[in-house]
């Protein structure tokens, strides 16, 4: 979508986007490289070390195969098919295949405990689940509650109550005619954390591909180039995995590699990024700071783009980057509703350290009050972006009400807090509600609080995010118990396990403190600002 060039100003006034009436990410992320050469898609490594090599033409079979299974066992145009894979060689299958039927596809966190787990899927009602046997295990606990639910695909050892996975890919016929989509048809739906109530599923149309790519190709300093090999750790399973990295690399026919670790390593992913020609990198902020403090290099590795997100790294942290790849690492900035508004490429602007950078050639960015009204440069305010736009939205998901509130005076209101300088740079501030960022993921305390609860010994939770150097912040859970129970070191890992198996890994409070009672308003709201002031 961008030529390359080193002005910005021109680059983002004469840019304008193309999306045509019918568009379809299976026919754009696949079948247009799926020309009968064996054109390398995706590098997979396993658990064991083994790699796998996975062409287009291997994808578009398979993905037309499974296509078929899914039509054939009754889902119809709509229907929402659960993805519950990490990376792996399937979830792009499974993935594409949706998008062929005019299904819609619902990708699932492997960590996400029964809780998390049961709402995601009942709230969307999917009538299918991609999974393996791990997840599987997850489901079979909860399979009472989803009615709705009438196949699992299981990726290995099942049961009687599932269907294997490859044996129905390979019975069933290649022949397959993609659905004629609409770029506005519905495609996925990807939940999204919130301070209050359940989490919110952003319900997203076919172009929400088109919508990444000029941002994409900018941070990417001007993506695609011969050569480029593109990997993140990030999971497939978010907006940042599948759109920031996944689905764009194969847009532009750019091999991906894939690995499921099971926790990042540092010197593990620079080996790897020698081993397998990586030259494009979505590594989140987390994943950096880990690579600084273990001081890794490696002769091997020959980055060209760095593409990092989510918070913001900091002068050390740059040049740290700077230092150890020889390249620049380019911070952007979204959100599941409306992603990769702003971004940073050191050939356009030079990038200042704690800025988003610039907005994104395509959208327009705004600072606004809570009424759209857009705000003076230097002053604070919501980052907004104005609708309609490829990359935003169509609605929440069966939540008529978040989504109004969600816009104003024309502009979708990320909930963030910023500042425009007079130069056009973005600059954050702080969240306008209370979502913790810990190590890339957007946590909504509500869900928290409530797993917390369920648990026999809390009468009361609160849970803020604190500080952490690592992860910039760590989840803190403030307790108050029931009568007979009294607070230790062995209640509080408890209570964090409880937590892990009912809600998920990743959300679970590292911190764990006992109170007598916590802060509240008049009207019986916790103050959350006061438990973060106290640490």
């Amino acid at each position: 979508m961008l030529t390359e060039t080193s002005d910005y100003d021109d680059l983002y006034r004469n840019f304008r986007w193309q999306v045509p009436e019918h568009f379809n990410v299976a026919t754009a992320a696949c079948d247009r490289h799926a020309d009968g050469t064996g054109k390398l898609a995706l590098t997979f490594i396993d658990d064991n070390g083994s790699v796998r090599k996975v062409s287009f033409d291997e994808m578009q079979a398979w993905s037309r195969r499974f296509a078929n299974v899914l039509t054939e066992d009754g889902l119809l145009r709509g229907d929402r098919v659960g993805v519950f894979l990490s990376q792996s060689v399937e979830l792009p299958v499974a993935h594409l295949a949706a998008f062929r039927a005019g299904l819609v596809s619902v990708p699932l966190f492997t960590l996400f405990g029964e809780e998390a787990l049961a709402f995601r899927l009942a709230n969307s009602n999917a009538k299918a689940v991609v999974t393996d046997a791990g997840g599987y295990a997850k489901i079979a606990v909860i399979r009472d509650r989803l009615p709705a639910l009438q196949r699992i695909y299981v990726v290995g050892e099942g049961d009687v109550a599932t269907v294997s996975f490859w044996d129905a890919v390979e019975g069933a016929s290649e022949d397959f005619e993609t659905v004629n989509t609409r770029a506005d048809d519905p495609a996925i739906i990807i939940y999204t954390s919130g301070t209050t109530g359940n989490p919110k599923g952003a319900l997203h149309a076919h172009r929400v591909l088109l919508g990444h790519l000029p941002n994409v190709e900018m941070a990417h300093d001007f993506f695609p180039k011969p050569g480029d090999v593109m990997w993140t750790p990030a999971d497939w399973a978010w907006i940042g995995g599948l759109f920031d990295a996944l689905f764009p690399a194969w847009y532009h026919g750019v091999p991906m590699v894939g690995y499921r670790a099971k926790k990042f390593d540092p010197v593990e992913a620079m080996q790897l990024m020698a081993d397998h020609k990586v030259r494009n990198v979505f590594l989140p902020p987390t994943a950096l700071k880990l690579m600084r403090q273990a001081n890794v290099s490696h002769p091997g590795v020959s980055l060209r783009s760095i593409f990092t997100g989510g918070e913001s790294l900091g002068g050390e942290l740059l040049d740290w980057v700077r230092t150890t790849f020889g390249v620049e690492a380019h911070e952007i900035y979204g959100q599941t509703e409306c992603n990769l508004v702003v971004g940073n490429n050191a050939k356009l602007f030079p990038i200042l350290p704690g800025s988003m950078g610039k907005a994104t050639p395509g959208f327009d960015v705004r600072i606004v009050d809570e009424t759209g009204r857009e705000l003076p440069n230097g002053e604070t305010g919501i980052i907004g972006v104005r609708a309609p736009n490829p990359c935003m939205m169509l609605e929440y998901w069966g939540n008529p009400e978040a989504t109004a509130k969600k816009y104003a005076g024309g502009f979708l209101l990320t909930g963030d807090l910023g500042r425009r300088d007079d130069d056009g740079y973005f600059w954050y501030m702080s969240r306008e509600d209370d979502v913790i960022t810990s190590a890339g993921y957007r946590i909504g305390p509500a869900e928290i609080e409530d797993t917390l609860i369920r648990h026999p010994a809390v009468a009361m939770a609160a849970v803020v995010g604190v500080p952490d150097p690592i992860r910039t912040e760590s989840v803190k859970a403030w307790i108050v118990l029931r009568p007979g129970f009294t607070g230790s070191d062995a209640l509080a890992r408890d209570i964090q396990d409880f937590v892990k198996v009912k809600l998920a890994a990743h959300e679970y409070p590292r911190l764990v403190q006992f109170a007598d009672s916590l802060p509240m308003t008049a009207t019986g709201k916790v103050l959350r600002r006061e438990l973060r002031a106290l640490g």
